[in-house]
């Protein structure tokens, strides 16, 4: 039988000898030498004490059958399982109308419709913004003349925001549906290592071949997918949706998923004007932070630094303030850069990305200040209090080369209540340097601008090294303000709407992920919940 072995501390440079050898002897005790077919299953790098660098590995081995399981767990190991979303699956017999329609084609939108169409399903999706082809010249345009495409940029159109990312795919969720993702990521392109790292990624410029592969295989499936298709209405009757207006024309549906991720505020707004209930929720607004990554590789890994088998230092920190409220970084790109994430016109909005090889000179991650819902409301709403961010972030960068440069200010200036400082060291990446060097605090409420000095400052030394995280010559650029949905969107157990009987909210828009991996697993969900329900075009 097929066993992991769980927290196997290994060498940074361990070989598959020094693998197959701590795995035989953690065994022993409860399959003597009869061990076989040992291989790597996950990797994480342990970097708390800088001298002693070290990999935490879990490896996957043949045992023979029958194998006492106390004496396994006395091993830290167990029976390894391996599950597809849809066994013990019962599909329903209620016969569809109309094929399922999936708003949205993000990673939610994606594994939704692939997990419909690979069963016979023939979904239809439709997505605002244009094919990747379309959506990357879009960015390169906007990137050159400063013209926004409020229907195709970088967080709308084929793949969602995650493809213009460094495509994390790590989660926190507990599903089984999450080693499924991983494995089609891998079969449609990503590289092998996301099977075995515990922080795994893919780089923008992998994922554009990836979401076009699977892309293709819906369609090959029988699924349609509506490129430059915007959903400015639900076709409502008797508590069903039994369609959607597009501003290409009404399409029916017989099952609505809605996966329209966190940015897509007008359709938040007719959603809301058709009774779909619409709840307020904690998020999270911020800059990005950008150091050079030879500084944080040498802050966290020492002597270790540029090891090949370690990669590009990664770094996760947090503080919270006496109040109770969080500052915290997340979305760490190694050699990325800070990109332009604006969707609507008249406001910018910032984001990280960065290619495969990381190979930039810069690392860069989000620095977050959580918002409690009274705080928003007291703005007029979450997306309100974004809006201001956006425009007020538009006005401060309004002294760079061309339209939507962004506010930037050293990090020195910053916690010092001074401005006007010009980046060193440190360059600033977002649209290729076009920032105005300006007091980024004022943006922000006082609140805001309070609890991101407290916390940097207390995350300095967090690294290993006092002086890098908190380095003065290290530069800001705001703002960042799609950490989340601000908005849920409530359903049911059977993860339909509350009052309507087949529209399913679903990811991040609706308020039930956070990451690339957590929206794919929560679109499987929604697929897997209508395929309870219905039967299939091909039954």
């Amino acid at each position: 039988m097929r066993i992991i072995v769980r927290n196997l501390r290994l060498s940074p440079s361990y070989s598959a000898q020094e693998l197959e050898t701590a795995v035989k002897k953690r065994l022993f005790a409860a399959a003597g030498r009869d061990v076989s077919s040992i291989s790597l299953y996950k990797r994480s790098v342990d970097a708390r004490r800088r001298d002693r660098i070290s990999l935490i590995c879990s490896a996957s081995a043949e045992i023979p059958d029958g194998t006492d399981p106390k004496k396994l767990a006395e091993c830290d190991a167990s029976v390894l399982e391996t599950k597809c979303p849809t066994d013990g699956l019962i599909l329903g017999n209620e016969p569809l109308q109309a094929p399922p329609v999936i708003v949205g084609f993000g990673p939610c939108g994606m594994f939704c419709a692939l997990m419909l169409a690979e069963n016979g399903y023939a979904p239809v999706v439709v997505e605002r913004g244009g094919s990747v082809k379309e959506r990357r010249a879009s960015v390169e345009k906007f990137y050159a003349d400063g013209k926004l495409d409020p229907e195709s940029n970088i967080q709308f159109g084929a793949g969602g925001a995650g493809t213009f990312s460094d495509g994390k795919l790590v989660t926190r969720i507990n599903d089984p549906a999450v080693r499924f993702v991983l494995e089609k990521f891998y079969e449609f392109g990503a590289p092998e290592d996301i099977l075995t790292n515990a922080k795994p990624h893919v780089g923008t410029d992998v994922l554009y071949g990836i979401v076009e592969k699977l892309a293709a295989r819906i369609e090959s499936l029988g699924g349609k997918i509506l490129y430059n298709t915007r959903v400015d209405d639900i076709l409502i009757k008797n508590g069903s949706a039994v369609g959607i207006a597009t501003n290409r024309g009404d399409i029916p549906c017989g099952a609505l998923v809605l996966c329209t991720g966190h940015s897509a505020r007008d359709t938040f707004g007719m959603l809301g004007a058709r009774g779909i209930a619409l709840v307020p929720k904690p998020f999270s607004v911020g800059v990005r932070i950008e150091h050079l990554q030879c500084d944080i590789d040498e802050a966290m890994y020492g002597r270790f630094a540029g090891m090949e088998s370690l990669g590009h230092a990664e770094y996760q920190l947090s503080h919270r303030l006496g109040d109770g409220t969080g500052v915290y970084t997340f979305c760490m790109c190694p050699g990325g850069e800070v990109v332009a994430a604006a969707s609507e016109e008249g406001g910018v909005v910032v984001n990280g990305m960065s290619r495969h090889a990381r190979d930039g000179k810069n690392s860069n991650s989000a620095v977050a200040v959580s918002v409690s819902c009274e705080l928003a409301e007291s703005f007029g709403g979450g997306i309100a209090f974004q809006r201001r961010l956006e425009r007020a972030a538009y006005e401060s960068g309004t002294g760079g080369a061309k339209a939507y440069s962004a506010p930037c200010q050293t990090l020195g200036d910053f916690l010092n209540g001074k401005s006007g400082s010009l980046p060193g060291r440190i360059l600033p990446t977002y649209m290729g340097g076009n920032v105005n060097m300006t007091d980024i605090g004022k943006i922000f409420p006082a609140y805001i601008t309070g609890a991101l000095k407290e916390g940097i400052s207390a995350m300095d030394g967090k690294l290993g090294t006092r002086g890098v995280f908190a380095a003065k010559d290290a530069v800001l650029t705001g703002v960042e303000t799609r950490t989340s949905s601000p908005l849920r969107i409530p359903r049911l157990e059977n993860m339909t709407a509350d009052g309507f009987d087949n529209i399913y909210p679903a990811g991040e828009g609706a308020g039930y992920a956070g990451g690339i991996t957590s929206a794919a697993s929560d679109g499987i969900a929604c697929a897997l919940a209508i395929m309870r329900r219905f039967r299939s075009k091909s039954r």
